[in-house]
């Protein structure tokens, strides 16, 4: 195999390119948009995403941008404490965990495309229209999505869609499957600077299934003047069907969810003062996918949310995008055959990934704060009466081995 096209130029797609470029393929990168911006707002990558980074040289950079993650904890609806558990380098990892900004995230992985292939790796305002896989190459058209001009057609040995939850390419192959299934809630998104809260580098989840809260550090350059650049998420359960895709990702106002945190205050954070002082915030559905029985169809592959998306739970999106570009690197190198190395990497990903969407949609590690919930709605004394510690440990390990990241068995590779 000596060509590849990657549709798409988000978070998998790029970390794909510098993978493949690494293991001998000429790559390019085709993204709808016309110009690559720092969009979103936090994400975390866990240690096995941070391990497959670092071997791409991105280390140093990480570092600059991002925050290692030293704690998670869980608490309930009313601050008090259910779980605690290092992270990252503190936890005994050889790799840290990170919370980082994703547009900050897509601006190291576009500069290291330029750097590490070359300034025409990536061609911008090319939206795939469709593509055809004769046998023995894989060629694709293209439209400038803005004018509708049809673009020049591109041919390479494969074909690696990265294109995302709407993905053009997974339609294509499942015309009947439709929009995203719907969770019946709805997440908030916001970004806050204000005082630190706990260690500074504290990930913190409190609530439950039906109305949640998430917060954490993202900018070290924040930190490095006392303050602290907070991502949140505010979560509730609303039901109705979901939103219309053109409603995704969009601003609105505080007050539509605001009034269900007014007494979220814990003393060492007050929710309702975090999300009053944000200056924007966007609107997304939680949705996933159904797994699907077949990545890999001849020269043409999935990868990443045009795979298997999830729910953002357990802090493993982009991760498992990271680790697909990794997987598929790898099976590069091993099978010279280029649907061979294509059907490998389905056999090695699509039953991790495929075990993680269910997982999530059963709460992942969060799990915890549902139970709690459920047994001490009115909050508790002694989390002891309400739950073993054993009982905590055994949903956090499983969770671990299920997403890929037990420290025993990642740090030996």
């Amino acid at each position: 195999m000596k060509t590849a096209m990657v549709i798409g130029g988000g978070i998998g797609g790029l970390v794909t390119a510098l993978k493949l470029n690494r293991v001998g393929v000429s790559v390019q990168v085709f993204e709808s948009v016309g110009t690559i911006k720092a969009l979103g707002v936090g994400i975390n990558l866990l240690p096995h995403a941070v391990r497959v980074l670092t071997e791409l040289g991105l280390e140093d950079e990480l570092q600059k941008t991002g925050i290692p993650t030293a704690e998670l904890i869980y608490v309930n609806k009313f601050g008090k404490e259910i779980w605690q558990e290092d992270r990252g380098v503190n936890a005994g990892y050889r790799w840290p965990q990170y919370s980082i900004h994703r547009g900050s995230l897509q601006m190291i992985l576009l500069q290291a495309v330029k750097e590490q292939i070359g300034e025409d790796a990536i061609r911008t305002g090319h939206h795939l229209t469709t593509f055809h896989d004769s046998g023995d190459k894989v060629t694709a058209t293209f439209v400038d999505k803005k004018t509708g001009e049809r673009l020049d057609s591109f041919e390479a040995d494969v074909m690696i869609a990265a294109d995302g939850i709407h993905s053009v390419v997974r339609d294509f192959f499942y015309p009947e499957e439709g929009p995203p299934k719907y969770s019946g809630r709805i997440l908030w998104r916001g970004l806050t600077e204000s005082t630190p809260f706990l260690t500074g580098q504290s990930m913190i989840m409190a609530g439950h299934q039906d109305q949640k809260f998430v917060a954490y550090p993202i900018c070290p350059n924040t930190a490095e003047k006392g303050r602290s650049l907070i991502n949140w998420i505010a979560e509730l359960t609303v039901g109705g069907e979901m939103p219309p895709r053109a409603d995704w990702n969009h601003e609105v106002d505080k007050e539509k969810f605001l009034p269900y945190f007014a007494n979220w205050d814990f003393g060492w954070l007050h929710v309702p003062e975090i999300i009053e002082n944000a200056a924007d915030i966007f609107e997304f559905p939680m949705v996933d996918r159904d797994p699907i029985t077949q990545w890999t169809f001849g020269r043409v592959t999935l990868l990443g949310d045009a795979a298997h998306p999830m729910y953002p739970i357990g802090s493993n999106g982009a991760s498992q995008a990271i680790l697909d570009a990794d997987a598929l690197g790898q099976s590069i190198m091993e099978h010279q055959d280029a649907t061979m190395a294509l059907k490998c990497y389905e056999q090695v990903r699509m039953e991790p990934t495929s075990n993680i969407v269910f997982a999530n949609r059963k709460n992942g590690p969060e799990e915890v704060m549902q139970i709690v919930e459920e047994r001490a709605p009115n909050g508790f004394e002694s989390l002891d009466d309400v739950i073993t510690q054993q009982e905590l440990e055994n949903i956090a390990n499983k969770y671990k081995k299920v997403a890929g990241f037990d420290q025993e068995t990642l740090n030996n590779k």
